[in-house]
């Protein structure tokens, strides 16, 4: 927004030159969401400790979780207000990109507050009904994909980046939507599932932002795009400014996450933010390195898929409980060292993905 006042005002342009700068502007971006989430956070706590929004723990859960029964949530709110405010201040709001990104955070937000508000209602963990917040996931989605696919079909826009392949690009078709889908609301469940410890997923989701807002620069700049071998996107660098936002915003309100936490962010958090990195990724064709600098988001899903499946055909577990930390916190390990280690994997993956750019 501050940008395009800048360009309006013609006689103060040349004066705020320098807001035309990407990196400058990815920089006020970050700040902004962090020291807005900093402002928002003891308002929001003592507004939800007076209206006893606090969190629900499963009954089956380690004992130790029995402790934060007095801890707020919904937290996710104060997230979702710092982002959004933080990119309508510095990012081109003519660009489309940006737009796809804020409706997913916001529409997944909406979810996960109904989903949040019932279960506060209820006094349980059963919030909406799987059938219901997969149906308006899928309705956005859809919707979502349907329009990328027919506005980029045939271009860069549609290809599929794969790892170690820099000569092998395919077009996807309609498999584009079917990929998308599954990409945001997978990203979306994967988030929420590893929201269980004190900080977990806010760290890791940092950490992938992180890496996606170098990725977005990249894809965006011509001459990288192709010394890298990934398709050159008009529209991707600014999404750095997304990135960055979600950076601050995540750094904001792991100040008061951090173990012991004074907040939880709630679905209204994890399904938002999950399907605002999951959204990233499609629109920066790197679906693919997404699952390798998510890979802790992929391991806590995939545990609970094989929990599940393994329980159905073989009445036997795998894990002690699913989500995987939740097994190694029935083993004894501490949620402090749990989250730092959880932590350490989660950059390392990350790491991990950016090495793959270099290495097509």
């Amino acid at each position: 927004m501050l940008v395009w006042l800048a360009k309006s005002l013609v006689s103060l342009y040349s004066d705020c030159n320098i807001l035309s700068y990407l990196i400058f502007r990815a920089f006020l971006s970050l700040l902004t969401a962090f020291f807005i989430s900093l402002w928002i956070g003891p308002h929001l706590i003592v507004w939800l400790q007076k209206r006893q929004i606090y969190q629900i723990v499963r009954y089956d859960g380690p004992q130790s979780h029995f402790n934060k029964l007095a801890t707020p949530t919904m937290g996710g709110l104060m997230i979702l207000i710092s982002i959004t405010v933080s990119v309508l201040t510095w990012a081109y709001l003519a660009n489309p990109y940006i737009w796809y990104v804020l409706i997913i955070l916001i529409s997944f937000g909406v979810i996960g507050f109904f989903d949040d508000y019932r279960k506060i209602v209820r006094g349980n963990t059963r919030g909406l009904t799987a059938y219901w917040k997969y149906f308006w996931m899928s309705i956005i989605t859809f919707g979502i994909s349907f329009g990328l696919y027919f506005t980029g079909k045939d271009t860069a826009a549609t290809q599929l980046v794969i790892p170690f392949c820099k000569n092998i690009m395919p077009q996807l078709g309609l498999f584009y939507i079917l990929l998308t889908y599954f990409v945001i609301v997978g990203s979306g469940n994967a988030v929420n599932l590893t929201d269980g410890l004190d900080g977990l997923a806010i760290l890791s989701t940092v950490f992938v932002a992180t890496g996606l807002a170098l990725v977005a620069w990249l894809t965006g700049n011509l001459q990288c795009s192709q010394n890298l071998h990934i398709p050159y996107l008009h529209y991707a660098s600014e999404l750095m400014i997304v990135c960055t936002a979600i950076v601050g915003s995540g750094l904001g309100f792991l100040w008061f996450n951090t173990y012991p936490a004074q907040l939880f962010m709630g679905d209204v958090g994890s399904l938002a933010l999950g399907g605002a990195l999951g959204m990233l990724a499609v629109l920066l064709r790197q679906e693919c390195l997404l699952a390798i600098m998510g890979g802790i988001f992929v391991l806590e899903t995939l545990s609970v898929i094989m929990q599940v499946v393994s329980f159905k055909l073989r009445g036997q577990r795998i894990f002690r409980m699913a989500p995987l930390h939740h097994h190694y916190e029935l083993k004894g390990c501490p949620e402090p060292r749990l989250i730092t280690r959880f932590g350490i994997i989660s950059f390392l993956f990350v790491l991990m993905g950016l090495t793959t750019l270099k290495l097509r």
